[in-house]
């Protein structure tokens, strides 16, 4: 008896030690490619297909049981909570990453996703400055400094991956999403996605650049249109943001775009998915797709006949995450069937679990509900928050009438529709005031009882109803200055659509001032008063009146949560404006597309620059120039140019050009300066713009003071496709262009690349 005791003791002990023995996938201290392999060779086809699907945020009061009822006990790849507040999504991820470690055969946890667009979308997280704004700031060091705030706020909550940042170039501002892109030019918008994407993983949250590729110019405006473009454009322009990004980041997920280029949808192309992508760009992680992306080849482009068919295309053009649709369920049949091959869902698979493994997923920390509400909306972040809000707004005119005087001003009219409103962007949690500090409210804190505060909204962002203008004019009359916030509003994601002029899916047909907003400032500025027009807006708008007539001109764009202080902080000089515009102002619709970089003839050749008082060419009666130039933004003080030195005269494609500039501040108020580099190259053997960007340095310049800047220029950065599609830079003749702005060249010096 006791010898059978022993050996049924033995033998429950060894079965004990053989459970608690760690699978070669589960040990954090293999190489992620074994671990990889190992687990991919555990799996059935069916737990294969699941882990290319993307799955909603769950109740946060489902138990273990209900979830395997959900999925019963089945692992799947990505998991996001659009509309949870930031404390029921994390306890949601705590019972669902705990039944996906604990109740599945392989336990393979889910990836935790948000979106993270300007903070983390979850209710009760930092609103951060629009996309837009933050590329005005020109400080990649800013950017960084919030998304290492954010990626803080997700890891809180137990989100491992954001579905940003937008790298596509906004080139069609008709186009909604505008404010969500770093503007028009490819260097500025890899170099701030590049700082965005970094501050994130530095605490291990995956990010996923979008939109893989050319999304920025869609046909006539529209989201989600064609794109039409040759190789060279793709290159040279569309590509270029990715390429920079990828280069100094190594992201791990990728998110295609919805549009097509020459006729190919990007979600079926394996030449811009994998050719490109991979193969080129050295790009390792996964593709996740846009929402609906795959089926849209069935129901949008008419390229697959049937939801298999479109996710055969899908597949093996690259994307390996289907995100909302579920067209790649039969995939499984697909393969019994051999109408697709098992290797390339193994590969798709791969990715992901590559993914998973070297985000640390498999090693989950899961969210500490105690903790959960210190760790969110700090201190630290909300000053981030406003620090980013008063860099990115731009000073466009100045009639020396900026910064107001609590002296010479003892009453002010604050007016408009958004002087009331928080305008946080599209891809936030809320619409509502509550959230943030109104341009009224920052008014308000600032002057407090040194100033009388008169307001009136006058009319709403868009209707045609006049009926409060009269109001508003009443209030600019008993007021010495009249301060006028304008612009457009944006749905807050999952929510609230109401009434929305910009932001995804709210496309304009022209960009005049929406309603009646040009009509209220016409008859403010009738009283005589002098007045201040501030754009709250998620694109430029066409404001040529209000340029030849208000007094001074702010674009504030949309400034998050603090954009009320961060206003009121510049309009008063506590902040000297800093901000420079990252997209170019069009006179009118009429005068699209409008970006600094155009190609030598695209401007007319005439020269015979017409009026509305006298005809002429190169429009008839306008000039096709824009009303604001890229990188242009005015400051309180005056900075001054005073030479430059390069290292060299004579380079090789081998070599890097380094740029010394003077720059004095010769007024009497400290100020950030933004020193922009542009190049010129004089003779090409294909049409090249006649400027482009190639380096940009912001420095803080006390008044009176003269700073040395020092910027780096890679000659091989100076390349074109030449006319056999070839990368290369030409030996010859290079302007380098140093200035304040892409219209206002400081200082000219030339360097002959052999």
């Amino acid at each position: 008896m006791k010898r059978t005791t022993f050996f049924l003791a033995f033998f429950v002990a060894s079965i004990t030690l053989f459970a608690q023995q760690k699978l070669p996938y589960q040990n954090p201290k293999l190489p992620v490619e074994d671990r990889v392999k190992d687990l991919l060779s555990r799996m059935t086809l069916h737990e294969k297909i699941m882990q290319t699907q993307h799955i909603h945020g769950t109740n946060p009061s489902h138990s273990l049981l209900k979830l395997d009822t959900l999925y019963k006990g089945i692992s799947y790849g990505c998991v996001e909570g659009l509309t949870h507040t930031a404390e029921n999504y994390a306890q949601s991820l705590i019972t669902l990453q705990k039944y996906m470690l604990t109740k599945t055969r392989l336990g393979i946890p889910v990836m935790t996703c948000a979106e993270g667009l300007h903070g983390v979308v979850q209710d009760g997280c930092t609103i951060y400055p629009q996309a837009l704004a933050m590329s005005s700031t020109f400080n990649p060091d800013l950017i960084n400094k919030m998304t290492k705030a954010a990626a803080l706020e997700a890891k809180a909550i137990g989100i491992y991956q954001v579905l940003s940042p937008v790298l596509d170039i906004a080139r069609d501002t008709r186009w909604g999403r505008v404010e969500e892109t770093y503007g028009e030019d490819p260097l500025l918008i890899g170099m701030m996605a590049s700082a965005f994407i970094n501050g994130f993983q530095s605490q291990n949250v995956v990010c996923t650049p979008k939109h893989f590729v050319a999304h920025g110019s869609p046909t006539g405006g529209i989201n989600l249109a064609s794109v039409s473009g040759g190789e060279r454009d793709f290159r040279s322009m569309y590509l270029l943001p990715f390429e920079i990004a990828i280069k100094n980041t190594n992201p791990l997920s990728i998110m295609n775009s919805y549009n097509s280029y020459d006729g190919q949808p990007i979600a079926s192309s394996h030449y811009y998915l994998t050719e490109v992508l991979r193969n080129q760009l050295g790009f390792k992680g996964y593709v996740y797709s846009d929402w609906d992306a795959v089926d849209m080849l069935r129901s949008y482009h008419k390229t697959a006949a049937d939801k298999g068919e479109a996710a055969k295309q899908a597949i093996e053009a690259g994307i390996d995450v289907e995100a909302s649709s579920d067209d790649y369920l039969d995939l499984e049949k697909m393969v019994g069937e051999g109408k697709i091959d098992i290797k390339t869902i193994d590969q798709a698979v791969s990715r992901i679990l590559y993914v998973k493994f070297k985000s640390g997923l498999f090693e989950y920390e899961f969210p500490n509900m105690k903790k959960l509400k210190t760790a969110i909306h700090t201190k630290e972040s909300v000053a981030i928050a406003r620090e980013i809000a008063s860099e990115s707004i731009v000073l466009l005119k100045n009639d020396n009438i900026l910064p107001l005087s609590t002296e010479k001003y003892k009453s002010i009219a604050v007016l408009g529709p958004n002087a009331g409103n928080v305008q946080f962007g599209d891809y936030s949690w809320t619409r509502s005031n509550q959230f943030g500090v109104t341009p009224l409210q920052g008014i308000q804190n600032l002057v407090g009882k040194t100033v009388k505060v008169n307001y009136a909204a006058g009319c709403d962002v868009w209707s045609q109803k006049k009926d409060g203008i009269a109001e508003a004019v009443e209030a600019a009359k008993n007021s010495d200055v009249a301060v006028i916030f304008v612009g457009t509003q944006s749905a807050s994601l999952g929510r609230d659509y109401k009434d929305a002029t910009s932001g995804e899916g709210y496309d304009l047909s022209n960009l005049d001032l929406p309603g009646v907003q040009e009509d209220l400032i016409k008859a403010v500025k009738a009283t005589g008063k002098p007045i201040i027009v501030v754009l709250v807006s998620g694109k430029p708008l066409s404001i040529p009146w209000v340029k030849d007539n208000a007094n001074a001109i702010l674009a504030q764009w949309y400034g998050g949560e603090q954009q009320g202080n961060a206003v009121a902080d510049v309009l008063f000089g506590k902040v000297n404006p800093s901000g420079k515009l990252s997209i170019s102002v069009p006179q009118s619709v009429g005068h699209l597309p409008c970006y600094y970089n155009y190609l030598p003839s695209d401007k007319g050749i005439y020269r015979e620059r017409g009026t509305l008082d006298k005809p002429g060419r190169d429009y008839v009666f306008s000039s096709p120039d824009a009303l604001w130039n890229f990188g242009y933004g005015l400051s309180y003080t005056n900075f001054e140019y005073k030479e430059a030195t390069l290292s060299s005269e004579s380079l090789t494609d081998k070599d890097t050009l380094n740029i010394s500039v003077q720059v004095k501040n010769a007024g009497k108020m400290d100020g950030k300066e933004v020193v922009q580099i542009y190049v010129r190259d004089v003779v090409s053997s294909v049409v090249t713009p006649i400027h482009q960007l190639e380096a940009f340095k912001k420095v803080l310049i006390k008044a009176g003071e003269t700073a040395t800047v020092n910027l780096q220029l890679p000659i091989s950065d100076l390349f074109l496709y030449n006319k056999d599609m070839k990368r290369v830079v030409e030996p010859g003749e290079f302007e380098i262009q140093i200035g304040s702005s892409s219209d206002n060249i400081k200082i000219k010096k030339m360097i002959m690349v052999k």
